[in-house]
């Protein structure tokens, strides 16, 4: 549902992982694609649990969407900005970018709707190596759809302590949604798997939404294709890091729709608790978990949900809730807001069910991708510009408001706040004022795209291309 209508490999030694990565298979070295029928590992151990990967490190890195489980947005590294300039643009890879960059050490992750994962040298931007993963799916062969051609569109996250990057690749054959699991040093594949949501058609389920990584368990979120063709659901489904055993399934439990969608999939608090946020569903009588927050157990049971009081009437007008994902706060509570601009502050434990907010304000025209949040501050990026809110226990209100339109999921690092608009402009905030300190032109830009940073170093994507800054 789209606007408008819609860690752990035991690495003891470099060379042990070097050596490993160089027995995947020759095609995978230069970029061929594997055969994504085999569900074994090329080549490489089975990932077994040890310390993290040479030069890794899951504090200071960017290893997943907004760089941790609870999509904080907030970068390990907060030193103060100093000369910000452009460090080096990569060379023109096979697809679009939609995905958030990911930093992991020496390594820059990118993945493509060219069914490709690509690991960028951290300070060249040169290709360390490139793993294709198959046929990415052609955008007339969808019966709906705004992504031509369709490959990976979710972000994947990396498992600092098993060495390994996941990717969820949109495959031609079928087409179907495969899980790779990639070494992190060369690329080479460990295992793969099957990842659609038991009993849906995988034709018209997008895996749009960040993957998340907690508890030894890979969770993929599912929403629909843009002009919400066919009959979708949104779902969540998880499978083990290692690749064994069942997946697990959550399915909403609806007729059709209710896509979970935004691209920073769901907030996971330190138990492994997910809460994800729905888009509209086709009902407009009784209730079945459209245009709700809901709050799944590690298992993907329901434990409970939110939803506005005029969530039929969302439905109709398709004004999704889950256009943004939910965003944890402190002292357990939790901020939402979709394409209405209403924000509402939740109790993370007890959501209330139909009208259960703790406090509901308009914040701005709609709110889409993923608000960041720090000191005390929850920056929502919205339709028209990004919006600070001051948080209380009860309460919020807003604090600034962009200048201008910077609508892309915004993010905290070297003491600034970062966003990128429609444009393809970039701009650094003061936090508490909200005055612009540094902009730059990216180039085109995808929708909803965000920046990654870690160590003094700042990346985002331009169509089909990153662009990394020097922060200081």
């Amino acid at each position: 549902m789209w606007i408008g209508r819609a860690s752990r490999l035991a690495v003891t030694l470099a060379v042990a992982l070097t050596a490993a990565a160089c027995s995947g298979s020759r095609a995978q070295e230069h970029g061929g694609a594997v055969d994504p029928s085999s569900t074994t590992a090329t080549g490489l151990p089975p990932a077994t649990a040890g310390a993290a990967a040479p030069g890794v490190s899951a504090a200071d890195d960017w290893l997943t969407y907004h760089h941790d489980a609870g999509r904080t947005g907030v970068a390990g590294d907060q030193a103060p900005l100093g000369a910000v300039k452009q460090a080096w643009r990569s060379p023109a890879l096979d697809g679009k970018v939609y995905a958030q960059p990911l930093i992991a050490g020496d390594k820059v992750i990118v993945a493509t709707e060219g069914d490709s994962v690509y690991a960028l040298a951290r300070d060249s931007g040169a290709v360390v190596w490139r793993a294709n993963l198959g046929q990415p799916v052609a955008g007339k062969s969808l019966p709906c759809g705004n992504i031509d051609p369709s490959g990976i569109t979710g972000t994947p996250v990396v498992d600092a302590g098993r060495g390994t990057v996941y990717a969820v690749a949109f495959l031609a054959d079928g087409p179907h949604h495969e899980l790779f699991a990639l070494d992190l040093a060369g690329g080479a594949v460990r295992w793969h798997r099957g990842i659609d949501p038991p009993g849906l058609a995988a034709r018209v389920e997008q895996e749009r939404a960040a993957a998340a990584l907690t508890g030894g368990r890979i969770y993929v979120p599912f929403g629909g294709l843009y002009g919400d063709c066919g009959p979708y659901k949104g779902a969540v489904v998880s499978a083990a890091a290692d690749g064994s055993g069942d997946l697990t399934s959550y399915i909403v439990p609806t007729t059709r729709e209710a896509g979970i969608w935004a691209p920073g999939g769901p907030a996971v608090d330190g138990g492994g608790h997910l809460w994800v946020a729905t888009g509209n569903s086709e009902s407009d009588s009784g209730f079945d978990y459209g245009n709700a927050v809901v709050h799944l157990d590690p298992g993907l049971k329901a434990v409970d949900y939110f939803a506005p009081t005029n969530w039929a009437a969302l439905n109709r007008s398709d004004t999704d809730l889950g256009s943004a994902s939910p965003t944890l706060l402190p002292d357990g509570r939790l901020f939402a807001i979709g394409k209405e601009g209403l924000g509402f502050l939740l109790d993370a434990a007890h959501l209330g069910h139909e009208g259960g907010q703790k406090f509901s304000a308009k914040v701005c025209s709609g709110g889409y991708g993923s608000a960041a949040v720090a000191g005390g501050l929850v920056y929502v990026p919205c339709v028209d510009g990004l919006v600070a809110l001051r948080v209380a226990a009860d309460r919020f209100d807003v604090a600034w408001r962009s200048p201008s339109l910077s609508n892309g999921a915004p993010i905290v690092a070297g003491g600034a706040v970062w966003a990128v608009d429609s444009k393809g402009t970039l701009t650094a905030y003061d936090p508490a004022a909200g005055t612009p300190r540094f902009t730059a032109p990216l180039g085109p830009v995808t929708r909803f795209g965000s920046p990654a940073a870690a160590r003094g170093l700042l990346v985002a994507a331009t169509g089909n291309e990153i662009v990394a800054f020097t922060l200081r």
